[in-house]
């Protein structure tokens, strides 16, 4: 199997990558306006351009999660277990990435980096849902149980990520501490760096994948060689 960096549109994908996380840092520090101009916090806010794409990228690989998880049980091509796997892997670093931002933002807008609101409580309960489908794949047992298993628990976990998304609309606005406040109302500035950024962390998400699935392929490549031995 030839090196991922032998093929010519990786390459080219790390460098658009590259050269949009720089242009976005410098337009978020420079120019960028925050989301409210009215707060007290304003350098703070402007982790929200980082914040929320890694939201959106953590939910992005955990619904590819669930597709796989399907596509798993139906055909049982592993495959779909190695996309799964992956993208897992990188949905739940972004999801630590949430964890880690929405801290910094909290410190400043309400004077400690956690409460225990709705929407923090269940993305952290995803985050800890997706831990338990590490735990079952290093100590399922057989791969084609843990596999199985692995994909059910993918594919149940996933329905947390739309309580995340709702979590607003379910709970009352006196238990929440997220601001109310919808995209449609920010200005085209703000929309603009917001979809630059989440553009660069979806683009970077498939890069990142894509690597890990073929480090997931070598590893196989490998196992096989070595039993046929």
């Amino acid at each position: 199997m030839n090196s991922f960096n032998s093929k010519r549109i990786p390459n080219i994908m790390a460098v658009i990558i590259i050269i949009m996380l720089g242009a976005g840092l410098k337009i978020v520090v420079d120019y960028s306006l925050t989301v409210d101009k009215e707060a007290g916090y304003l350098w703070a806010q402007k982790i929200f351009y980082y914040h929320v794409p890694s939201a959106w990228t953590a939910f992005l690989g955990y619904f590819i999660v669930m597709i796989a998880g399907v596509q798993f049980l139906r055909t049982g091509n592993r495959k779909w277990d190695q996309i799964g796997v992956a993208s897992a892997e990188l949905g739940t670093f972004f999801c630590l990435l949430i964890l880690i931002t929405g801290p910094i933002w909290g410190q400043a807008a309400w004077g400690q980096p956690w409460t225990w609101e709705p929407r923090l409580l269940t993305t952290l309960i995803l985050f800890l849902l997706y831990v338990g489908y590490f735990m079952l794949r290093q100590f399922g047992g057989h791969y084609e149980r843990i596999a199985r298993n692995s994909a059910v628990l993918g594919i149940i976990a996933f329905l947390d990520v739309p309580i995340v998304y709702l979590s607003l609309k379910f709970w009352s606005a006196d238990t929440q501490a997220h601001p109310q406040l919808g995209m449609s109302e920010q200005s085209s500035l703000v929309l603009n760096v917001f979809f630059f950024n989440l553009a660069t962390f979806t683009l970077l998400f498939i890069y990142m994948v894509w690597y890990r699935i073929h480090i997931l392929k070598l590893k196989q490549k490998q196992l096989e060689l070595t039993h046929g031995l």
